[in-house]
């Protein structure tokens, strides 16, 4: 198995070195499909590799028509079945991370907690790839407060590294007369205010955490972006008493605030992967510079 996981991965980073390459073929590709479907000639600089791109093309389909790239191998098998997530703490975790991590696996559907005793990254990210798990989430804490969250997708990644700041578990809630009964519904996702490329990427990240839930489902799970910091909120929703258009709103809880700081094409225990993305403190000297939205 170990043998195994070491020819993917190192095929994994063959294909994304391969990436320049192949969008150069693409682009001279390109260039010769635009000339022979307006009647135009080939151009100069493509005459000499014309007649072997003309072949590679014929040969194309829809699925080699459009080069992939790393980022579209992560999720390419997303769809074919529903994400199953390990859940763990930093060690010696204290009650209210405890309580805090109960409430995520409650939150994401086929979630398992482990219990983090004295294991290192490496073997818990290398028993989650045994056992078939689709992301690692991994929740840290500063004296007891909840400060941190990584979410490492499997099996080449990438990784995403959150700060975590106001978190209020469900017990904590204050109103918890019209507090919902958790749902084990698997919930509608809403994003808001994901508008960049940076954005995008998050917000793929972290859909993929909840499976896709029946039509009819009420339970809804929102990330909404604010300068670069994501709220995050847990409802469920029912006719009101006002009439059949009116919708009472029930909170469920936990909510908290999460604000990406790395973005890394890698697992956690990959130290060499490259950094797709991360915060430096000069972007913060910008009142209005945002990156996940605009």
């Amino acid at each position: 198995m170990l043998r195994r996981n070491v020819r993917l991965r190192k095929e994994y980073l063959y294909r994304k070195n391969l990436e320049g390459e192949e969008r150069r073929v693409y682009e001279k590709k390109r260039k010769i499909r635009e000339a022979l479907q307006e009647g135009k000639p080939i151009p100069t600089e493509l005459r000499n590799e014309e007649s072997k791109l003309r072949q590679e093309i014929d040969l194309e389909d829809q699925n080699t028509a459009v080069p992939r790239s790393h980022i579209d191998d992560e999720y390419a098998n997303a769809t074919e079945k529903d994400p199953k997530i390990l859940l763990t703490t930093s060690r010696d975790p204290s009650a209210p991370l405890t309580r805090f991590v109960k409430e995520l696996k409650i939150l994401f559907p086929n979630a398992q907690r482990m219990n983090r005793g004295n294991q290192v990254v490496s073997e818990i990210v290398e028993t989650a790839r045994s056992h078939d798990f689709t992301d690692v989430i991994f929740v840290s804490e500063h004296r007891g407060v909840p400060t941190g969250l990584i979410v490492s997708h499997l099996p080449f990644g990438p990784t995403a590294y959150f700060g975590l700041s106001n978190v209020v578990t469900r017990h904590e809630i204050q109103n918890k007369k019209a507090m919902g009964k958790m749902s084990e519904q698997f919930p509608h996702l809403i994003f808001n205010n994901f508008t960049t490329q940076l954005g995008k990427r998050v917000s793929n990240i972290l859909k993929h955490l909840f499976p896709v839930p029946k039509k009819d489902a009420k339970h809804i799970v929102t990330f909404a972006n604010n300068t670069d910091y994501i709220s995050f909120r847990n409802h469920v929703y029912d006719k009101g008493a006002g009439g059949p258009k009116s919708i009472e709103l029930k909170e469920l809880g936990p909510r908290f605030e999460l604000q990406l700081y790395q973005l890394k094409l890698g697992t956690v225990d990959q130290d060499e992967a490259d950094i797709e993305w991360v915060i430096r403190p000069y972007m913060n000297t910008a009142k209005k510079r945002q990156f996940i939205g605009e």
